[in-house]
């Protein structure tokens, strides 16, 4: 059983922890279990019911109401929302849930009915990508566990490598080749992965090196292919080298074609790129760079 303090409460909720205290003094909505040495905690039953309740809160029910209702009760009337309710900070909220529930199969309605409505790569961009960000908020304060990490990261992990499978592996004739790795150490697979599914939704040739990728497979991988441009991913300090030494060898392994970087490590360091390299800030900026190579083809065929 997992144990969290209320301000692990306010992180994962949303919901002030002044404003916790004064649910449970005033209307008895939640009750913590203390330590022997009577100090505070509240469990996973504690979190659920506060999550449903604060959801219901945003969604026009009153405390006093939903204080005097079944636990069971608040939580059916969670599900039709969350089933019926397509704005986004709703079905966030029901995705954290399922998260901390390890719940699978909400996971997938959530998931499915979003997908149905808005298309796979909206899904990823109006949901998944802020439920991440949200995630990555929780994991660096140590408000979810490595178990609901895991969780939830090899769902949406799945999610991707269904839909690049769905996607037609020959590029259109002029197509761009492109060749996606992650360095050694580096973890972010899921940008990876949504980043080869977007290149191959618009027909871009990819080559796809996954994690772990050494300099000299890069140099193997890239040689013969004469690839257009390479993308990795920098979110995490590197273990052998600085982020400068890095970029400037990266970017000595290509023969032609461009550098394409992204991640934490180029903007918490300073950076001197070389003049075969680009920095992405982000999915927006990524999202710009592919609408302006889609325009670039179309006018090439002008």
């Amino acid at each position: 059983m997992a144990i969290y303090s209320i301000r692990d409460l306010e992180k994962l909720t949303g919901i002030k922890a002044h404003t916790i205290r004064i649910w449970e003094q005033r209307y008895q909505l939640i009750e913590p279990a203390r330590t022997e040495t009577n100090i505070r905690y509240y469990t996973d039953d504690n979190l659920r019911h506060l999550f449903n309740v604060a959801l219901l809160n945003r969604n026009g029910f009153k405390i006093s109401k939903l204080a005097k209702m079944r636990q069971e009760d608040v939580a059916s009337i969670v599900a039709e929302i969350a089933e019926n309710n397509g704005s986004q900070n709703a079905q966030i909220d029901a995705l954290t849930l399922s998260m901390i529930d390890l719940d699978e199969a909400n996971f997938e309605r959530i998931f499915a009915s979003y997908v149905w409505e808005h298309g796979f790569e909206r899904t990823m961009i109006e949901l998944i990508y802020p439920f991440l960000d949200k995630l990555n908020v929780l994991w660096l304060t140590n408000s979810i566990s490595p178990a609901h990490e895991k969780f939830i990261s090899n769902l949406i992990r799945r999610k991707l490598m269904s839909a690049i499978d769905k996607e037609p592996v020959t590029p259109a004739r002029d197509a761009s080749t492109f060749v996606l790795y992650t360095p050694e150490s580096e973890s972010q697979e899921l940008t990876l992965l949504f980043i080869q599914y977007l290149l191959r939704a618009r027909k871009q040739r990819v080559v796809y090196l996954g994690g772990g990728t050494s300099l000299s497979d890069l140099r193997d991988a890239c040689d013969p292919l004469g690839a257009d441009f390479v993308f990795t991913v920098l979110q995490e300090p590197l273990a052998r080298y600085s982020i400068q030494q890095y970029v400037d060898n990266a970017s000595q392994t290509l023969k032609k074609g461009r550098l394409i970087l992204t991640g934490a490590q180029l903007f918490i360091n300073y950076v001197k790129l070389p003049a075969n390299a680009m920095v992405l800030n982000g999915l927006a900026d990524t999202m710009q760079f592919l609408d302006n190579l889609q325009v670039a083809h179309l006018n090439a065929k002008a």
